[in-house]
């Protein structure tokens, strides 16, 4: 039996970040994390926090249809400390923060979907409505810990 997520509503501060943006398929979130990360150790900026996926698509039918299309608008980020500068496609800017819904999903990524349909179904019952882009963090290394181990953290912005 599959055990239901635990759902909060937390305050995120904003993070700096380095990152880069693609319009394609979400399978080109491991591309683009390897970029920014290869940039970042390149040039010795410290790699001090998990990545984040930035999804502009707000609702599972949207995902399903830009993922389809090819028309995703795929944005990942490292976290960055101190000061960074990027290049070409590589840019330093600051995500948001705010008030967010926060889940987990332990599991293939590829099995993120009930995870992110109990959220927000959370988020419907309890009378919020989704402010911005969803985000996604991972802070563990899937060549590192097996599929079934693999976390996903989901934060979805809410008023």
């Amino acid at each position: 039996m599959t055990r239901m997520p635990e759902i909060t509503v937390v305050n995120v501060a904003p993070i700096n970040v380095l990152g880069t943006e693609k319009t394609g398929p979400y399978a080109l979130i491991p591309e683009l994390l390897m970029k920014v990360v290869n940039y970042m150790m390149e040039n010795n900026i410290p790699i001090t926090a998990p990545p984040v996926f930035v999804c502009h698509e707000r609702s599972p039918e949207a995902v399903k249809k830009a993922n389809e299309k090819g028309t995703a608008r795929v944005e990942i980020a490292w976290p960055v400390t101190g000061p960074a500068s990027g290049s070409g496609d590589i840019r330093a800017y600051t995500l948001p923060g705010g008030r967010m819904v926060r889940t987990v999903h332990k599991g293939p990524y590829e099995s993120c979907e009930p995870t992110y349909l109990a959220a927000l179904a959370w988020i419907e019952k309890n009378g919020l409505s989704i402010t911005g882009p969803i985000r996604e963090i991972y802070p563990n290394d899937p060549r590192k810990v097996p599929p079934e181990e693999i976390l996903t953290e989901i934060y979805i912005p809410v008023a």
